[in-house]
């Protein structure tokens, strides 16, 4: 069954989606159709989901009410420029504000209860409002209570009781605060559809020693493309001939460009700078990296953040409550206090419209939608609210030492020579023996003696033998030669005292000692160490200066080294010598004792470390799958410089989204109070509601100047 559902989904893009509560019931008109089995929308995205059939024509019958237009997630969208104005419905309000402005003018001339005057304010009502009317007149039959069935109420209310003139004010106030909701909320948008541009959508092509230009859909895997300096990558794919630097700023947020040489990754959107490159494809268009980026991030704005669904569930219970409580404000005080009929009922309409939850349920969605989005700019990517949320309340952060805090590549830091060999004999032996190694350690000597000018060819190793968890032997020039680590000599020959003084000294440094000897003395001491990044020391200071209590290391190297690691970066702590199973055990403990813990790692051995933390942010996302499934974070870029900013933006939208809710509840309290003087009239009202929108949103929009 969940196969066919599955099978039976179909993705589409929208246009013209303006308001939150018309996408409530563009989603319910959906349900309705009896062919569709479920139907999911994203408002931040603009992005529908339907299982089960449904044409374009009548999902587009469901969205008529707004204009809501509806396109297969393939196909490309022109977006069509349209200046503010030229809307239609941005228009109509324009017109209903100059019937307005002649309403004003003639009650000066003519006087408020003029045919005239009267005439002029229920065209601007009609011109402004009729969308809204057709709106809640449908939702009123159907008992549906939304902001439209308020504001119909409301207006219908206010001609009743002969306020033709607040009516107008109300109508073109409303149309006002919806144009500019839904122009601002195609501003956070844009951060996504400038995601979606980034890469080409056609690209130069060599198949079968033909070359052709292909749209992206069509380049299969394997293909060569052919790039020429300054042209952007249209997709992911490997090297295979040429050299070049790419700037890779629009997937790893990096703006110095990359060398990229035969047998290097490369990613979709990023810019060939100088030479020419053939490029074989290894991912499909939908496979890479930016298309994982777009779909993440419009799944983290789909995904619910826990201040958002507490105002939705705030906001179901409220807009009954003040329908409510404007009924019995417009009717127990006359019934039975003796009070004016005309004076109570307009009392309950001006709480009727103050009391419209709008600023409430936009005061999230907005703040979430942009900050992801600056974020997803800058190379971080945050995958749903909730983890925004919850980076912002850090307190305690842990860090996988190889490849997060350090390189991830040993370097040869110190060459002791014991004997009569010079440094480069022990080099030469050493590099011989190593030659057959696939340890990192032995990588790090090779490295190290062919920079020295060492040749291969001088020192050749025969009869290899591996000494498990130890070392190696291996006969040189001749010469039974071993190589390994301290236990192994300690087996074998008596280390002298001043040997074993220096191999302590190096092993405090945090280095891994490897001696070279005979089966009776040591030769030599080579001291390998995984070097530090260049930015971790600074990185750390940053973070305990934003008020993070405790940076800690969790790291399988030996205690020595990790202590001095821990030291130089000016860490709270260090756990060493752990198995991935006891990095795990440490992470739930830290969530005991600290409640909200993250874990950075590089995404590969840390998984379930990473899975476990409250959040898990993965280093180097752009090209290794598995940081960007398993981590809520992934900083693209292998640049730890970017945790900072992730931290400093989270906590930036927690603020904002406080703000806001405090503005649009705020407005209402003292709107609220206003009632009960009779100081709060129609107008006031709405302006009120329409201020907390508007102070909701520009508030909201701060976030895209957040910088690192």
């Amino acid at each position: 069954m969940g196969k066919a559902l599955e099978n039976n989904k179909e993705v589409y893009r929208l246009q013209g989606l303006s308001c939150t509560s018309c996408a409530a019931k563009f989603e319910r008109n959906i349900r309705d159709i009896q062919t569709v089995d479920d139907v999911q929308l994203n408002f931040g995205a603009s992005k529908l989901t339907v299982v089960g059939e449904a044409t374009i024509e009548q999902l587009e019958k469901a969205g008529a009410f707004d204009g809501i237009k509806v396109f297969p997630e393939r196909q490309r969208i022109v977006e069509e420029k349209i200046p503010f104005w030229q809307k239609k419905e941005n228009r109509n309000t324009l017109i209903s504000l100059f019937f307005l402005i002649l309403g004003y003018v003639s009650t000066y001339s003519m006087g408020a209860d003029h045919l005239s005057t009267i005439l002029l304010f229920a065209v601007s009502i009609l011109i402004g409002g009729l969308s809204i009317f057709k709106e809640g007149f449908k939702n009123l039959v159907k008992l549906q209570f939304d902001i439209k069935t308020l504001m119909t109420i409301a207006i219908i209310g206010a001609a009743i009781i002969g306020e033709w003139s607040e009516g107008a004010v109300v109508v073109f106030l409303f149309a006002l605060s919806e144009a500019l909701e839904s122009y601002s909320m195609d501003k956070a948008r844009q951060s996504i559809r400038s995601l979606m541009d980034i890469a080409p959508k056609k690209a130069l092509v060599r198949r079968n020693e033909k070359e052709m230009e292909l749209d992206v859909e069509d380049i299969e895997l394997g293909d060569i493309l052919i790039i020429k300096p300054g042209q952007k990558l249209a997709m992911d794919g490997e090297v295979v001939k040429g050299q070049s630097s790419i700037n890779q700023a629009a997937i790893t947020g990096e703006s110095i460009p990359v060398l990229k040489t035969i047998g290097d990754e490369v990613f979709a959107g990023t810019i060939n700078e100088e030479g020419s490159l053939e490029i074989k494809v290894t991912k499909r268009v939908e496979d890479t990296t930016i298309a994982k980026i777009i779909h993440l991030v419009e799944e983290a704005q789909a995904e619910r953040a826990p201040s958002q669904a507490f105002v939705d569930k705030f906001a179901k219970y409220y807009t009954p409550a003040i329908m409510a409580i404007a009924l019995l404000i417009a009717v127990v005080p006359p019934l039975f206090m003796g009070a004016d009929w005309t004076d109570w009922i307009y009392r309950g309409l001006a709480l009727l419209v103050v009391g419209c939850p709008c600023a409430l349920v936009i005061s999230t969605p907005v703040a979430i939608v942009t900050a992801i989005g600056n974020a997803a700019k800058k190379g971080v990517l945050i995958k749903g609210g909730i983890h925004l949320e919850e980076a912002g309340r850090l307190k305690v952060i842990a860090f996988d030492k190889t490849g997060t805090l350090t390189k991830g590549t040993p370097e040869v830091t110190d060459v002791y020579v014991i004997t009569d060999l010079n440094e480069n004999e022990v080099l030469g032996i050493s590099m011989a023996i190593e030659k057959f190694s696939q340890h990192p350690l032995a990588s790090a000597i090779i490295r190290h003696a062919e920079e020295k000018g060492i040749l291969s060819t001088e020192y050749k190793a025969e009869d290899f033998q591996s000494i498990t968890g130890k070392g190696a032997k291996a006969v040189v020039k001749g010469q039974e030669y071993y190589i390994g680590s301290p236990k192994l000599f300690e087996e074998m020959a008596n280390l002298t005292p001043s040997v074993s003084e220096n191999i302590k000294e190096l092993q405090m440094q945090g280095k891994t000692v490897m001696l070279l000897g005979t089966e009776k003395n040591v030769l030599g001491l080579i001291a390998v160490a995984d070097q530090l990044r260049d930015n971790s020391a600074d990185v750390i200071q940053k973070l305990s200066e934003i008020g993070i209590k405790k940076t800690i290391m969790l790291t399988g190297d030996n205690q020595a080294a990790g202590q001095a690691i821990g030291k130089k970066l000016g860490l709270t702590e260090v756990k060493a010598e752990l198995l991935p199973q006891e990095k795990l055990q440490s992470i739930k403990k830290l969530k005991e004792q600290h409640g909200n813990v993250a874990m950075v790692g590089d995404g590969v051995n840390d998984a379930p470390a990473l899975a476990t933390a409250t959040i898990g942010i993965a280093m180097g996302g752009a090209g290794t799958d598995t940081a960007l499934e398993t981590a809520d974070i992934a900083l693209m870029a292998d640049d730890l410089n970017k945790l900072p900013y992730t931290i400093q933006l989270s906590r930036r939208t927690l603020g904002i989204i406080k703000q806001n809710i405090a503005f649009a509840l705020g407005l209402k309290v003292l709107a609220l109070i206003l009632i009960v003087p009779g100081w709060l009239t129609l107008w006031l009202a709405i302006f009120a509601d329409m201020g907390a929108t508007l102070i909701v949103v520009l508030n909201s929009l701060r976030l895209i100047r957040v910088k690192e």
